[in-house]
């Protein structure tokens, strides 16, 4: 691995840490495009080199999701009775979606899916509407199902669920910086049950590159988890302090562009 190599996959860790803290989205709608730029430019072909993105995108998010969720939970805004009513559904769609959609999906598939609901998250983190006062969490039965979406959705994106679960809970009204808190907390076994469909998943892949576990590029794992789990707490502490409102906006126009990347490099493959 060369040295600009080692630097790009540094700042990327150090970047997408602190996303993940401050917005609760695991960094993986961050990390995705990237990765799969770096990957390709090692004459990994397009469609292998999304699907191993993905994954190694959902393993950093094992790393990054303790770290940020650590910051909150100091600060007593994790909903932990919304974690444990929705992580059962999480655990059951992400296993769905790494282990079988996943799987037999192709990767120019994927990037395009990737693309549109990139896009969809920043249209809704960018309108920012506020729901009625009256809308509450669903009981036990409807946050499995939401869970189980969740799970699903993040599965074949490698994105932490935060760009589904933030304004799924902000959407019932939980207040804006709870449902970060509460998004990041979720970010652990999401990842975790991905990360294991993503291993069993990849084992029969014949053309990955060396230093890769299933689907995961170890060392571009290694290096971001060590710089992200750096910059997650910094973006947690931040997320109390700044105009998180604003800032979403702000990170709506970047991911338009990334969902225009991944798009792009879907329909090309």
């Amino acid at each position: 691995m060369n040295t600009l190599l080692i630097i790009e996959l540094i700042l990327l860790g150090i970047g997408s840490g602190f996303l993940a803290g401050l917005l609760g989205i695991g960094g993986g709608m961050v990390l995705v495009p990237f990765l799969t730029y770096l990957i390709s430019a090692q004459g990994v072909d397009s469609e292998l080199a999304v699907k191993m993105a993905i994954a190694t995108s959902m393993a950093v998010i094992i790393f990054t999701s303790v770290s940020s969720v650590r910051a909150h939970h100091k600060r007593g805004a994790v909903r932990w009775d919304i974690v444990r009513k929705l992580a059962p559904g999480i655990v059951l769609g992400s296993m769905l979606g790494s282990i079988g959609v996943f799987s037999v999906l192709k990767g120019a598939y994927l990037a395009i899916f990737f693309g549109i609901f990139v896009a969809f998250s920043a249209t809704q983190m960018f309108l920012g509407k506020k729901p009625p006062p009256t809308r509450q969490m669903p009981g036990t039965g409807g946050q499995l199902l939401a869970g189980g979406f969740i799970g699903f959705l993040s599965g074949l994106v490698g994105a932490g669920g935060g760009f589904i679960s933030v304004p799924f809970m902000t959407w019932c009204n939980v207040a804006i910086h709870t449902a970060v808190a509460t998004s990041a907390a979720l970010g652990f076994p999401i990842a975790v049950a991905n990360v294991a469909g993503y291993i069993v998943s990849g084992m029969a892949v014949t053309d990955l590159p060396p230093a890769s576990f299933g689907y995961i590029y170890l060392p571009a794992l290694a290096l971001i988890a060590a710089a992200s789990v750096c910059t997650a707490p910094l973006g947690a502490r931040a997320a109390h302090s700044l105009p998180v409102s604003r800032l979403k906006r702000v990170f709506a126009i970047m991911l338009y562009a990334l969902a225009i990347y991944m798009f792009m490099k879907g329909i090309n493959a």
